[in-house]
């Protein structure tokens, strides 16, 4: 689905919903996460649906290292050659040499994601390790993409701001599945931190927001934002 000029949204069921984002920049492309999938078909069919080659993926950047989000990674960048980004707190994470911090397992709505608490508590299934190329930090820039930093869903989770198309990326802070809502608590390892960098959000009054579970929101989403965070200084 083209979410924005040259800007598609592609999801899968498994991994809760679980969004992934393809920026076309000039002769480039730029992936925020890999969706589930080991093989990343449905990514690469994407790339092709478009009149694009594998090779013209050039980077792939990743909002944090939770197993949703990472599945086609290492495929991808077998296929395309194209550079892997992350926090570098996450990077050793998602090269397989550090397992996911769990997260609690008190049962907490939303009552569907349960079963993607319990995978990180086992640590499974695992996602096939891949090398991060280059560690980003806040004011990088990637392709068309801003990095901002907005730790305590994890404490390397990224949003990735595309300005002129108004696109922002938010990884796991907000989910619109199973209900539009700030993110899931019960996944957040640091929630005081969490709320501290969703304040950041609203600032860009982004026309679309790219969410990591459930549909990008494309109608009122700087309202919604500001909405959530209104709610989460309750």
């Amino acid at each position: 689905m083209q979410i924005a000029d040259g800007v598609y949204s592609l999801g899968q069921k498994q991994g809760g919903h679980v969004h992934a984002y393809l920026f076309e920049d000039g002769g480039e492309l730029t992936l925020v996460d890999t969706l589930f999938d080991k093989s990343a078909r449905r990514i690469i069919e994407l790339i092709r649906q478009i009149g694009r080659r594998p090779q013209d993926l050039k980077h792939i950047v990743i909002t944090h290292a939770h197993r949703s989000h990472l599945g086609g990674l290492a495929k991808l960048r077998e296929l395309s050659g194209a550079l892997v980004y992350a926090h570098e707190w996450e990077a050793d994470i998602v090269a397989g040499e550090r397992p996911q911090q769990p997260v609690t397992l008190v049962p907490h709505r939303p009552l569907k994601t349960y079963y993607l608490r319990v995978g990180l508590a086992l640590g499974r299934p695992k996602h096939p390790p891949c090398p991060v190329d280059r560690p980003l930090a806040e004011g990088d820039a990637v392709g068309p993409l801003q990095v901002i930093h907005i730790p305590g869903h994890t404490p390397g989770h990224m949003a990735f701001y595309d300005e002129r198309r108004g696109v922002l990326a938010v990884g796991d802070a907000v989910a619109s599945w199973p209900r539009l809502d700030a993110g899931w608590p019960a996944f957040n390892l640091n929630e005081r931190l969490y709320r501290l960098s969703f304040r950041r959000l609203p600032e860009f009054e982004a026309r679309v927001v790219a969410v990591g579970h459930g549909e990008p929101i494309t109608d009122g989403a700087a309202d919604r934002v500001h909405e959530l965070a209104e709610r989460l200084r309750d």
